[in-house]
């Protein structure tokens, strides 16, 4: 029986079919592309907060839709990198430290800027995913590259609301 302190301090192991390497390289791919989409979520609200101007409440909704779609994904993923016998992030310290989404501090930005912005961020989203799908590929992680399909699809959907939101009446 071990001691309470023992218990602490032992390694944290989950039992997994993949080579060490294997759930090395694939631990690092899906913490960074979960430090992402936190950013990528934490942006995403702090535009449905700040907007502002005549389509306020048109913008605020969509944000605040595709910032919880965002976060819906992380305790997925998280999860993933368990099952592969890694561990994943553990603070928001960690999330800064490998986040490749830019933080948008600005005190006003303007409502078409938030969409371009947000649409370029999740199109870079989406390129990592592939990116980490093709990663799963070569390790043949069937359940994580299936997992990362339906986010890209997502992704493409957040993309798409941003382009038409941003668009101009007149244009064709």
């Amino acid at each position: 029986m071990s001691t309470p302190q023992q218990r602490r301090t032992a390694p944290l192991t989950t039992p997994s079919s993949f080579s060490a390497d294997a759930t090395r390289d694939l631990q690092g791919a899906l913490n960074a592309l979960l430090a992402d989409i936190f950013a990528l979520a934490l942006k995403t609200k702090n535009f449905h907060w700040h907007v502002s101007g005549p389509h306020f409440r048109d913008y605020h909704l969509l944000f605040d839709d595709q910032a919880g779609q965002l976060f819906a994904t992380t305790d997925a993923i998280a999860e993933r990198v368990r099952k592969l016998g890694g561990t994943t992030l553990r603070s928001i310290g960690h999330i800064g430290r490998l986040q490749r989404i830019q933080d948008n501090d600005a005190d006003y930005v303007t409502p078409l800027d938030m969409l371009a912005e947000l649409k370029e961020d999740n199109s870079e989203l989406i390129a990592r995913m592939r990116a980490v799908h093709d990663l799963c590929d070569e390790h043949s992680d069937v359940a994580t590259a299936s997992l990362l399909e339906n986010y890209i699809d997502e992704a493409e959907g957040r993309v798409w609301f941003l382009f038409e939101a941003s668009r101009r009446s007149n244009e064709t």
